[in-house]
């Protein structure tokens, strides 16, 4: 397997090698050892989320109040995406930065999502995809968001690409916004509960 770390830290891009044939193709998206051997820590499964967009669905900008957080592990088993990882952990030499990688069901790479990061995509064909293997269970009362269109994270979507959101998407704040709040998570704190993870 073939691992990147992209430029917002805490965040990898999984590669396996496939194995196609007269009948299709095999790969394996997450490889424990690969895994980690790149991050440092096992990763916790508390729950596994499906779904599925029609072409031109943004979903995100999401995160989690961290400790605990929610890291995520996504690949695309079906379709094609442009995964966005934005770090919104406050402190961060990159925070306000993103990155952005393609998921599709050819390459069958993955990309994993450590705590406080914020996580976004746009499906770039009808019926596509998501798979996301996650560290903690869904916590309505911590999960929050960034706007995907807010000026200051100048998140490239394509351009010919009709945008399709949903309210709470819509309705979420700017990254301005979620600082004055005191919404985002702080970059020593994450940096902390990481070394926890190591160290357990």
């Amino acid at each position: 397997m073939r691992v990147r770390e992209t430029k917002i830290l805490g965040s990898w891009e999984f590669t396996p090698k496939a194995f196609p044939d007269d009948r299709g193709v095999f790969a394996a998206p997450f490889q424990e050892a690969a895994f980690l051997d790149a991050v440092g820590h096992p990763l916790r499964l508390a729950q596994t989320n499906h779904s599925t967009s029609r072409r031109g669905t943004i979903r995100g900008v999401h995160f989690a109040d961290v400790p605990p957080g929610q890291a995520k592990y996504v690949y695309c088993p079906r379709g094609a995406l442009l995964d966005v990882v934005v770090d919104l952990r406050v402190g961060s030499p990159t925070f306000g930065e993103h990155d952005v990688v393609r998921l599709d069901s050819t390459a069958l790479n993955a990309l994993y999502v450590a705590e406080g990061i914020g996580h976004a995509f746009i499906a770039l064909e009808d019926d596509t995809t998501m798979t996301y293997l996650c560290s903690e269970g869904y916590n309505p009362t911590g999960e929050h968001g960034v706007n995907p269109l807010c000026p200051e994270l100048a998140i490239p979507w394509p351009a010919d690409v009709a945008q399709i959101l949903s309210e709470r998407d819509t309705a979420a704040p700017t990254l301005s916004e979620a600082l004055a709040a005191g919404l985002l998570p702080d970059f020593e704190e994450c940096q902390a509960w990481y070394a926890k993870l190591r160290s357990t």
